[in-house]
């Protein structure tokens, strides 16, 4: 599915770059390893080939997709409901290890509305600023475009 040099999604972490695919003998199998390295973190995370799937990597979101992720974020009407901060966060946080953009894009949507009628709990104000830098990471990379443009483009979105 990938292969070294290729850029992916790790869910909850962001883009990483495959730096080597590995086999290695655990338990008396020989399994094979995507070894990435996350961008914005000074991580590496082993991915087992068979297991791509249930972990949620994936590639970088097609240029032709950002207009929904663009659609998502313009929505007005987002679902921000009055149940409690770390019950909300817990909704929130399973979006963002979903993995998908598009769930991303609804929980930052959602945290900017939310930011403008209260004040944001610490949580939230973090969750904020890890959807915003999961975003503004990828659609960077897949509008080939830098991260500055696609931070101030994504915010004109939320501006009044």
């Amino acid at each position: 599915m990938f292969k070294i040099g290729d850029k992916a999604v790790y869910p909850a972490h962001g883009v990483g770059i495959i730096e080597d695919i590995q086999c290695k003998v655990i338990g008396g199998c020989k399994r094979t390893f995507y070894v990435l390295r996350i961008l914005e973190k000074d991580m590496t995370i082993m991915i087992p080939k068979d297991n791509v799937q249930n972990v949620g990597l994936r590639e970088i979101i097609q240029k032709k997709e950002i207009p929904k992720v663009i659609r998502i974020l313009s929505e007005k009407n987002g679902k921000v409901d009055c149940q409690t901060w770390n019950r909300r966060y817990r909704e929130y946080m399973e979006k963002i290890k979903s993995g998908s953009v598009f769930e991303v894009a609804e929980v930052l949507r959602d945290l900017f509305h939310l930011k403008c009628d209260k004040d944001l709990s610490f949580g939230e104000r973090q969750m904020l600023d890890l959807a915003q830098n999961l975003l503004v990471k990828e659609l960077a990379i897949a509008k080939n475009i830098s991260e500055d443009k696609m931070r101030t483009r994504l915010l004109s979105i939320f501006s009044v």
